[in-house]
């Protein structure tokens, strides 16, 4: 697809480009999809630390005295459970049950929640927001631009993190966040990511972004830290099982078929897409999620088709070659009732059927 227009930058896109990155379009950003090289990158992120930059991805706030009745409105997990300084990933869907997006909700207080989208879905998103919140006493705000986001990731990302903040960073739970100051200058610190690691999404000024990504570089030195890339965070993330918005998810395809059930709180009362899941649920599902290992020779890749004894059935939706596991894995869309594991699938590989295997997802779970 050609972007039409220049290509939106990023704030480090100089350090990218100066330091080498293979750049590329990335739905109309300027980004880089690899340093070392993607596997390199990814065997960094599993044994060492990997900085990425994820500053196209958007924010939005809400704010105001029922910031938290709107929040919950919109998203289907249990928002008022959040408590100060705690964040979620939920699902902002519409009314018939299918993705606006998914995204990441973090409560800074009762009345102010500051919430993470894909990058191509923000300003959607937003207009999606500010028409469903109308009759809330709140205001939502497009905060986007005054954001840059870097994620930390890996074994060593506590190590490398926490000489650039006084913050304690070992007191933060998993999906828990705090404000302080990171590498001398106002930051949100996040211990959140998309790579099946443990690590911190920092928060800054567009402008103190490229002082922060050197710092951080320096202190994750004696680590092995090394700057990543899009392809990387792609593999690290499918391996972990992590939904990619167009991909496993999407206007079409609801939480409950995605096997995101645990994000989708129906006892909470009323939000956006509600009846219809519970109508889905009624009547039971047709489609669902699975993981599959090929177990013939090639690789599943993106929007291959499935067969199910022989018979057209579904769709890839990400696949790749695992490079911790050193196997073809995916995640493809299957009739519910062929989605148990240890199901026989077939995966139509140029112009040929290749056998698969529905397994257990996810593929990758970090030791604790």
């Amino acid at each position: 697809m050609t972007t039409v227009g220049p290509l939106l930058k990023t704030p480090l896109n100089e350090i990218h480009r100066a330091h080498g990155a293979k750049m590329v379009d990335f739905g109309g950003w300027d980004m880089p999809v690899q340093y070392s090289g993607l596997v390199d990158e990814h065997h960094t992120v599993r044994k060492a630390v990997g900085l990425f930059d994820v500053s196209h991805m958007g924010e939005i706030e809400i704010r105001g005295p029922e910031a938290l009745q709107a929040t919950s409105f919109i998203t289907t997990n249990y928002t008022a459970n959040l408590k100060d300084g705690q964040a979620h990933y939920a699902g902002l869907l519409y009314d018939h049950g299918g993705f606006v997006d998914d995204i990441l909700v973090h409560r800074v207080s009762q009345n102010h929640f500051f919430l993470c989208v894909n990058a191509g879905n923000q300003e959607k998103d937003f207009d999606h927001i500010r028409t469903s919140v109308a009759s809330f006493d709140c205001e939502p705000e497009y905060a986007s631009p005054k954001y840059a986001q870097i994620a930390i990731q890996g074994p060593f990302a506590l190590a490398t993190a926490q000489p650039l903040t006084e913050t304690p960073l070992s007191q933060i739970r998993y999906y828990w966040f705090a404000d302080g100051t990171f590498a001398g200058v106002p930051a949100r610190i996040a211990r959140t990511g998309y790579t099946g690691e443990d690590g911190f999404e920092i928060y800054v000024s567009p402008d103190d972004a490229p002082a922060v990504w050197n710092a951080i570089m320096a202190s994750g030195a004696a680590h092995g830290i090394k700057p990543c890339g899009l392809g990387a965070r792609n593999t690290l993330r499918l391996e972990a099982a992590m939904a990619l918005y167009g991909h496993e998810i999407g206007a079409s395809i609801s939480p409950l078929e995605a096997g995101l059930n645990w994000i989708v709180k129906f006892d909470k009362g009323d939000f956006i897409g509600r009846d219809a899941l519970l109508r889905q649920k009624e009547q039971g599902l047709t489609r669902k999620l699975a993981g599959f290992e090929m177990k013939g020779r090639g690789i599943g890749r993106d929007g291959y088709e499935v067969l199910v004894d022989g018979n057209p059935a579904g769709w890839v939706t990400s696949g790749s070659p695992s490079p911790t596991q050193n196997r073809n894995i995916g995640l493809c869309y299957v009739p519910a009732d062929r989605a148990a594991i240890g199901q026989k699938i077939e995966i139509i590989i140029r112009n040929q059927p290749v056998e698969a295997e529905i397994v257990p997802t996810p593929f990758y779970k970090r030791p604790q």
